[in-house]
């Protein structure tokens, strides 16, 4: 499918490996819908890339449904990308140093990044099954974003492994309930990658992060993140399954 002249949605487009995906699609002339939290970060991409923001909590269906509605108005185009990039990654052992389960925190960390691109997906996927099939008959693709987490999930990660589990989980059935509209589902698992959060490490842990990466063996750019982005957009024989970007890297338990 191509990128130039179609909307693509893309969450948590405010910081991190959705920014970099929003000005990498919109270079590739595609009109990008920011959602972020963050209603200033998402505007200031947005006003960098020439794409609208808007302020939206994944993990509120209702609040998806609308604004996913909103920017289709808003661009006169068709959506056929939806790329979920929102999540958060908070950390608790499985039970407190007090004796207590970390069961709110679980509950959190699943509603906004398993529960958020359920909806995203699904209310996007819902618009695009009303569009025209392009050629090959392909009406869009939703590419949800996992974690290398997801298979080595490490202490204190149990939250965060589970929610990245499901989205992996989740890529073969929808992929499959999507197939008789022509809508692929993809999942991208990042390792070690240069986000916000990753950039206010000290520089040593930075450098024993890096030790356990065979090559290249360095963090990964959020470049490279919308590159694979673009490739499974444009490449309509991905479909169903999650790919790792990691640079060949296992998670070591700590």
């Amino acid at each position: 499918m191509q990128i130039k002249g179609h909307l693509a949605i893309v969450t948590g487009g405010g910081s991190g490996l959705g920014a970099a995906t929003a000005r990498h699609l919109a270079a590739l002339g595609a009109e990008v819908a920011i959602f972020d939290f963050d209603m200033a970060r998402g505007a200031a991409v947005a006003a960098e890339t020439g794409g609208r923001a808007y302020q939206v909590d994944v993990s509120d269906a209702a609040q998806v449904g609308e604004n996913i509605a909103q920017a289709v108005e808003d661009a006169g185009g068709q959506l056929r990308a939806v790329v979920n990039c929102a999540g958060i990654g908070l950390a608790a052992r499985v039970v407190n140093r007090d004796g207590t389960p970390s069961t709110d925190l679980f509950e959190r960390v699943i509603r906004v990044n398993l529960i958020g691109s359920f909806n995203v997906m699904a209310h996007g996927a819902a618009v695009m099954q009303a569009l025209d099939p392009l050629t090959g008959g392909e009406r869009g693709v939703v590419i949800n974003t996992s974690s290398a987490a997801w298979q080595d999930g490490q202490v204190g990660q149990a939250a965060y492994a589970a929610s990245k589990g499901g989205i992996s989980a989740l890529c073969l059935p929808a992929a499959r309930d999507f197939a008789r509209s022509g809508i692929r589902c993809m999942a991208i698992a990042p390792g070690l990658f240069r986000t916000p959060m990753m950039e206010t490490l000290p520089e040593e842990t930075t450098a024993a992060i890096t030790a356990n990466i065979p090559f290249p063996a360095r963090l990964g750019d959020p470049a490279e993140y919308a590159l694979m982005v673009a490739q499974i957009i444009e490449n309509p024989y991905l479909n169903g399954t999650t790919i790792r970007l990691d640079g060949a890297t296992r998670l070591p338990p700590k």
